[in-house]
């Protein structure tokens, strides 16, 4: 008896895991990915990394696309920046508009 009831739930399983997903439940774990939201994960990205750290860089995020502009010392950095930003979730695509400026 127990049988018959699992092969009769069994393929309704991925009806209710599409259900479940598109839930509001499920959709409070996920942070909205506006510009807004993109723009501030990046600069936490930037200020948390060692080698971008204290740089001088601005952040414009308009419909996932990244421009990145300011002043960094070394080109390792302005290659750094434009790396971790380019790891950032909704990003999709990185305009690196940095300038090298040695102290």
């Amino acid at each position: 008896m127990n049988r018959r009831r699992v092969l009769t739930v069994l393929p309704l399983l991925p009806s209710l895991a599409l259900v479940a997903r598109d839930s509001p439940l499920w959709a409070a774990d996920k942070p909205p990915l506006t510009d807004d939201f993109i723009s501030d994960s990046i600069r936490a990205k930037l200020s948390g990394d060692a080698r971008v750290k204290g740089a001088k860089i601005e952040v414009d995020v308009k419909e996932g696309v990244a421009t990145l502009t300011g002043e960094v010392a070394t080109e390792k950095q302005k290659s750094r920046a434009e790396s971790l930003t380019k790891k950032v979730k909704g990003v999709k695509s990185v305009i690196n508009k940095i300038q090298i400026t040695p102290p």
